[in-house]
């Protein structure tokens, strides 16, 4: 797009920022004076229109709708979390400079690449050109919505897709469960009804995660004499920094948004050719709430749970799959042929001490959550646990930097070039014969003569 278009978006979610700031405002007068707090969105709609056209710029009524309903619905959504005993959660109350703004289906015009955005009235028509077509047809289209990530600009497009038809008798099967096991090393461990099993693997994830933390801690070392004190602007070049910081962020969330969803397409794509018509996930949000230390809880809050759920439950609606959460608590330390609690391993293979069983730890979880009911019930398998036996392997991440066709983390050095950067040393020439005292090796094991 050109500058001015450039401008003229920021702008609008300035404006929406601005419209979130004055909802904060109003609440926080309310809620001095004792008074109930304005969170529903008829109330706040007609505090809208009493404020009067112009007010927020070229920002129209619809896009400011839109930022009242998010603001309503994160309130409720909050008060129905803290209803329920959870505490933590917290109300809206943080200021945004920039904020989304949607517009729904009547409001905004769609030719090709082509938007029309809606502006206040007075304003000029804002057309946006978008990067590529959209893989929607146009009565299909629901929403836009504009947004900003990592300082680029973004259209997002919600259209209704219909669910996936099949022929007769090549359908998702409602009678065929399989189990979901989610994790870090491996995203989805699915056990299928007849003996399958699915592994996808998540190291180029894991490795992206790690490396793009210690190249932002190297990066903030580098430059932190430059950071400027506390009450200071900052110079030109911080600034700089500071919008190169946002834009790797952005690529580097991109790039894992982007591996989660190649993840879930080979869950469901999979559980279509076994045409499973149930999928349990197990849910490990309990995990959360344990205080593991500081690195593990760094490791947890970058597995995204929540994200990984949601966009495997979206891919299987549309494929027919109904997807249906269950209790996980034990299914990784506990043998599936004696039933019996046995100790979690570090690695992946799961061993028995009492009935000398060993197998893969994910696919024995996967397993054992097909046979977990919906809702509750006991923890202990009330249903044979069917083992895979078949085990089909994908990798999700190919476009992560360093990921290639081995098995090893992407981005970490090979052996061959780890260790010293400098020439070698040459070798001794014949006959030479070095002062040094021989080593003495203590290894314990008695001399022979």
């Amino acid at each position: 797009m050109t500058s001015g278009q450039r401008r003229r978006c920021f702008g609008l979610l300035r404006s929406a920022g601005d419209v979130w700031a004055c909802v904060l405002e109003i609440n926080g007068w309310r809620r001095r004076r004792h008074d109930a707090p304005l969170v529903g969105y008829q109330a706040l709609c007609r505090e809208l229109a009493g404020s009067g056209s112009g007010t927020f710029g070229e920002l129209d009524s619809a896009g400011a709708r839109s930022v009242l309903r998010r603001f309503s619905d994160a309130w409720f959504a909050a008060a129905k979390a803290r209803q329920d005993g959870d505490l933590t959660a917290r109300f809206p109350r943080r200021r945004r400079a920039l904020m989304p703004v949607r517009w729904y289906h009547g409001t905004f015009t769609l030719d090709r690449r082509r938007v029309r955005v809606p502006t206040a009235q007075g304003a000029s028509p804002l057309w946006i050109r978008l990067a590529r077509e959209v893989p929607y047809p146009v009565e299909q289209v629901r929403s836009v919505t504009l947004l900003c990530e990592g300082g680029r600009l973004f259209l997002d497009i919600t259209a209704e897709v219909p669910v996936a038809v099949y022929p007769p008798g090549e359908g998702p099967d409602p009678a065929r469960v399989a189990g979901v096991d989610l994790g870090i090393i491996h995203p989805y461990a699915v056990a299928g009804p007849d003996g399958e099993g699915l592994l996808v693997s998540g190291r180029a994830i894991r490795a992206e995660h790690r490396m793009h933390l210690a190249d932002t801690k190297t990066r903030r070392r580098a430059v932190a004499y430059r950071a400027p004190k506390p009450g200071q602007k900052g110079s030109r070049r911080w600034r700089k920094y500071r919008r190169r910081a946002r834009l790797v962020e952005g690529r580097h969330k991109r790039r894992v948004r982007q591996a989660q969803h190649e993840a879930a397409r080979e869950v469901v794509s999979w559980a279509v050719e076994q045409r499973v018509g149930v999928l349990r996930v197990g849910n490990p949000r309990d995990v959360l709430d344990i205080d593991a230390g500081r690195r593990h809880n760094l490791r947890l809050r970058q597995w995204q749970i929540g994200r990984l759920l949601q966009i495997l439950e979206d891919k299987a609606t549309l494929a027919g799959i109904t997807v249906d959460p269950v209790n996980e608590r034990g299914t990784s330390s506990t043998c599936p042929t004696c039933l019996r609690r046995v100790p979690k391993p570090r690695g992946r293979t799961l061993s028995c001490p009492h009935c000398q069983f060993t197998g893969h730890r994910d696919l024995i979880a996967a397993a054992i959550i097909a046979t977990r009911t919906p809702g509750g019930g006991p923890t202990t398998p009330t249903a044979a646990v069917v083992l895979p036996k078949v085990v089909t392997h994908r990798r999700a991440g190919r476009h992560l930097p360093g990921a290639g066709q081995s098995r090893r983390d992407p981005r970490r050095p090979p052996r061959v070039s780890r260790g010293s950067v400098g020439p070698r040393r040459p070798a001794p020439p014949p006959g030479w014969e070095s002062l040094a005292i021989t080593a003495r090796i203590h290894n314990g094991a008695p001399e022979t003569r």
